[in-house]
């Protein structure tokens, strides 16, 4: 019974890390699309700003 406990947490532990590592790789890409956005609109921004310039 012992044994059959641990290979179940041994599981668990597995599917929680691999739980944890998906949302660190979900968290990253949105972190990761946010500045390309960001970084998006600073370019319009500054292109607007030397049109108006000229």
């Amino acid at each position: 019974m012992l044994m059959y406990e641990h290979a179940l947490a041994q599981s668990r532990m597995q599917e929680m890390r691999e739980e944890a590592l998906a949302a660190s790789r979900a968290h990253r890409l949105y972190v990761a699309r946010r500045a390309a956005r960001r970084a998006e609109r600073a370019v319009r921004r500054a292109a607007r700003l030397s049109a108006s310039v000229y």
